[in-house]
Parts: structure tokens; sequence; C-alpha cells
């Protein structure tokens, strides 16, 4: 059948989608998610029916942006498309079955070309996290993911790397860290996410000292300079189809443990990370809540590792509580450079010094060169040579940097001795103040777990764009509050 082609103000960001005015999708017997194949293009598009011929007449198809831009045509040919082999797939995980490798593989390339609907992914994700992966569609999937993604191509013979599986407030280790790895001459590319349901992202938090979106090669030129970069991974599309798995996560709350140990490595392959280290915070807040799990999360992340040839290693670390005093991208900001400076969170600091200190064994280098590095200044230093070649003020100084305009101090109405900080109300605090959408909003913990504190204390502020959320947490941590104390 030949239309005309029209652009329809829609933009997907991935999927492919032709509307179709019902006269022609009948003729077709065509219905909504069926695909069709345009013939001049050799490319399949997923179907809308426009059923009140209100967006296309008969003889004309709407074309997404995304589409409209790929076709470039004013008029197109196109027939019924078949499913692809993947959506049946996918129906034999839900139903439990164990795909094979090519089974797999099919699928990945059909996520990367946009011929799988969101709604055929959440069936993926669902159909994951109800019957699980096994090792064998584990590294079948990791591999899959790395196929279909762009990489670095950096040629140093150790590439170091760190990950955090995320799920507790503050614990910003990864600026502390990798500056101190890079002061040691260890390449470290390292590419981050922004927040997906926290407060802060790290890359959220490093865009207040520098911006974070580069090209591939503006990043190469980075780390030819500095042994480092601190950017979005976000902006160099190195792993795709990651990150169209965690757009659809997202809503869905989930995060299927097969999906998460093949994204992480996956991403570490593309920039061609051959020592990585996985940090496991366990609490009952945070996202594994016995250390019986994250030894065996460990122990996947090990196993997940040697089929890919790279060393990995596993700290499982302490999420009793949040990490650092600042929680949203400015006052975390705040808290990295005070620890490169060495005046910052005692907490954040140690953790960040134990962390950087495997990562230099992994390299064949002592571990205590980690506190050297940090204490004598090194760190600092190169932290400054990373912010100058991502484009920001190297001299910004922590006070500088800009916080929300009004704050709120809760003051402590006993004394006694904190028993607990609540990871999970900390969080929500911080996003219901306004992070990390608005930079400089956020909580900022004045005391911390086992410190004594005397009567009209400050245990937190709050600082926020807005007056009605700092009376709305207000409100709330009368019923809901983030200390309990002795």
């Amino acid at each position: 059948m030949k239309l005309k082609t029209k652009k329809i103000d829609l933009s997907t960001g991935s999927n492919l989608i032709a509307i179709i005015n019902k006269i022609n999708a009948n003729f077709l017997n065509l219905k909504p998610m069926s695909r069709i194949l345009i013939k001049e293009k050799k490319i399949t598009a997923i179907v809308e029916i426009d059923t009140e011929s209100r967006y296309v007449k008969s003889g004309e198809i709407g074309l997404s942006q995304e589409l409209f831009k790929i076709v470039n045509k004013k008029t197109i040919n196109i027939i019924k498309a078949n499913k692809p082999a993947s959506v049946f797939y996918i129906k034999d995980k839900l139903l439990g079955k164990e795909l094979k490798k090519e089974q797999i593989n099919e699928i990945i390339q059909d996520v990367y070309n946009n011929n799988l609907a969101d709604i055929e992914l959440t069936y993926l994700i669902s159909a994951c996290f109800k019957s699980g992966l096994s090792k064998g569609e584990v590294v079948a999937l990791t591999k899959a993911i790395i196929k279909n993604s762009e990489k670095l191509n950096l040629k140093e013979k150790i590439i170091a790397d760190k990950h955090c599986i995320g799920g507790l407030a503050g614990n910003r280790t990864t600026m502390i860290v990798i500056p101190i790895i890079a002061a040691a001459g260890i390449t470290t590319p390292k590419t981050s996410s922004r927040s997906i349901t926290s407060p802060a992202g790290t890359s959220d938090v490093m865009e207040i000292l520098a911006p974070v979106s580069h090209s591939k090669e503006e990043i190469k030129t980075i780390i030819k300079k500095t042994n480092a970069c601190l950017v979005w991974g976000g902006a160099l599309d190195l792993a795709p189809v990651d990150d169209k798995l965690i757009k659809i996560e997202e809503p869905l709350g989930i995060n299927p443990e097969g999906i998460m140990l093949a994204s992480i490595i996956a991403k570490k392959a593309c920039v061609n990370a051959t020592h990585i280290l996985i940090d496991i915070p366990v609490g009952d807040e945070t996202k594994i809540t016995t250390r019986k799990k994250a030894r065996d999360l460990k122990k996947k992340f090990i196993e997940l590792g040697k089929k890919l040839n790279m060393k990995i290693k596993v700290a499982i670390t302490n999420g009793s509580q949040p990490i650092g005093n600042g929680i949203g991208p400015a006052l975390e900001a705040k808290d990295v450079l005070l620890v490169l400076q060495n005046i910052g969170p005692e907490d954040l600091k140690n953790k960040s010094i134990k962390l950087a200190g495997i990562i230099l064994k992994m390299c064949g280098k002592p571990k205590k060169l980690a506190r050297i590095l940090l204490e004598s200044g090194e760190a600092y230093k190169k932290m400054k040579e990373i912010i100058i070649a991502q484009g920001g003020n190297p001299n910004i100084q922590p006070e500088e940097i800009k916080l929300s305009k009004f704050k709120k101090t809760i003051y402590s109405n006993k004394k006694g001795k904190i028993k607990k900080v609540d990871n999970l109300l900390t969080s929500k605090y911080a996003k219901l103040a306004g992070a990390p959408s608005e930079k400089g909003s956020g909580i900022y913990l004045h005391k911390h777990k086992k410190d004594k504190i005397k009567e009209k204390e400050p245990l937190f502020t709050v600082y926020s764009e807005s007056k009605e959320q700092i009376k709305l947490i207000t409100k709330m941590y009368k019923k809901e509050p983030i200390y309990e104390l002795n």
C-alpha cells in the first residue's frame, strides 16, 4: 500500500511509531501494536490506529519524529510485517523457560534496533524478575549488551573502575576514589548515571563542579590529560540497550538481579575496564538487606567477571545509615570537596580510602597509598585537573557552592544518643525538598549514628526553593522522624 507521509508531533525517545487511518488499517488487517514493513528503508514500525481520523486521513501515514527522520520521503510503500521472534522468546521466558544464547542475542538486537515496543520490554523485565536468569543467561545477556554497544577503545593494559549498586543516601565515594586512583597513575574512565530514584546520582553531583556531557572523543582527550574522567554515561550512548531497559524498570520499581549484573558489567566492558570494584552497601533500608544476600551477589559478580576476563573485587560495606552529611547534588559536592581538602565528613573519607585501597592493591600498588594520596593533597590536585579538563572551575570552594534560598534547621527536643538514622526517610525528605532537579536542595545531617546530642542541638537542615515544601517536611518529621534516640 502506497501512503503519503505526515510528520506527527510525537517523540517516543526510542520506538518507531506509525499512525494509520482505520480504513487503511482494516484493508491491511492491522491492529494496534501490529508491525508494518516500510519497503523503501527495509525497516519495521509499530502501528497505532487512528480510529477517528483525527491525525491522519485515508491514504496518509503519520510518522513519529524518530521515524520521520529515518524515512525522509513524501510517500512510502508498506506491507504488514510479522512480529519479531523476540516476542515469542519473551513469552517463553514468562512461562519460566531458560532462553538460549541465540534467543537472547536476538532479543537484545531487537531492543537495540527499536523493534520492540515498551509494553513488550515491560514483559521482558517482568519475566526476568519472576523467573530469574540462569548463569548462562546472565553471561549471554551481558555479551549481547556489549555487542550492541559503543566502546571507548582505550589501549591501556590496566583500566580500573568502580560501581556501587546504590540504595544508600549520600555515599558519594566515587568522586573521591577516582581522583585518588588517577593520582596513582592508573587510568579510570568513570561514566556514571544521573539520579533514577535517589536524591542525587554521581553525574548530578559532578555537574555542580564541571560539565559532564561529553562526546567519546572529548572523553578520550580528558583521560589523556588526567588519567580519568567523571562523566555522564547517558551522553555517550555507550550501552543504549541498557539505558532502554532502565527506562522500563524505573516506573515498575523492579530491578531483576540478572539484568542488574549484566547491566553493570556490560557498562564496565564498554570502557574497557580490566579491574573493577563493586560496592554493595548492606542495611535494613538498602537494596541488599542481609549479608547473606550480599555474599551471594558477590559470588555472582566474580563468576561473571571470570567469564569476561575481568578482575572483580566486591566490597560488602556498612549501609546502616547515610554516608556523609549532605544529601542532594550541591550538598554532596560540598562534602566531596571538603574530603579532598582533608576537612570533610570522616565516614565519607574513611570509606573512600578503603575502597580506593582495594583498587590500588588489585592494580599492584600498596593499599596505604590511598590515604597518602588523599591526605597529601595529590588527589585534590588531580580532581582540579579533571575539573579543568571537563570545562569547570577548579578553584571553586565548598562555601561558594550555591544552595537553595530557603532553609530550616530541625533541633532535638531532648538529649540522648543517636540510635538510628533512617536512610529511606532521609532520601524521601531530600527529594521532597527538591533534589535532584533543584541542585541546591536537599538535607544536611548534623548528627550520625552513635553521636551524642543535647536538647535544642541541631539534627538536620532542610534546603529548598519552596517554603511550602519545608513546611511539609517539618510537619511530616513530627510523625516520621529521621532520627531515633536512646
